[in-house]
């Protein structure tokens, strides 16, 4: 660990886990993680397709597990504030189901963070029951899973106020 507490951005691992350093910024990183994930999607989305994003969204998942497992075997900590690759992984499910659009994606991005937040079930089961970086990863993923299907809701015009 470097003087102040935090594992060093040096650290490959460490660099994931923190999402190049967003989950570094001060108050809400969960917040700061979901938001930086979103350039990210759009360039990926762009080039690639929603195939593309949800290939590079299992990648993530899978790298996330190991560096949030060194993220806390460095820190101790359980569930650190800091390790944010959760938070990217789970936004760019949510993203898979709208167009490359700043609308959707702010609507994407306050989606997302309100089930992250919220945790209705089984999420918050999830959160509880899962431990390491598998549990640090797999209740954002319902989160996103949550997400992915209100936007889908909204984008069908159920509940009159869709397109």
């Amino acid at each position: 660990m470097n003087p102040v507490g935090r594992p060093s951005l040096a650290s490959p691992a460490i660099l994931a886990a923190t999402w190049f350093g967003s989950g570094y910024l001060p108050k809400a990183p969960g917040n700061w993680g979901s938001l930086a994930a979103l350039p990210f999607a759009w360039v990926i989305v762009g080039v690639g397709g929603h195939t593309a994003l949800v290939l590079a969204g299992v990648m993530v998942f899978i790298v996330g597990i190991a560096a949030a497992n060194r993220y806390m075997a460095l820190t101790g900590d359980d569930d650190p504030g800091p390790v944010v690759i959760d938070e990217v992984a789970g936004q760019w499910l949510t993203l898979t189901v709208v167009p490359i659009d700043p609308v959707w994606y702010c609507a994407g991005f306050i989606a997302f963070r309100t089930f992250d937040i919220v945790k209705p079930w089984p999420v918050n089961w999830l959160d509880r029951s899962l431990k390491g970086g598998t549990g640090v990863m797999v209740d954002d993923l319902a989160a996103g899973v949550y997400a992915a299907l209100t936007l889908v809701v909204i984008d069908h015009g159920i509940a009159g106020i869709g397109p």
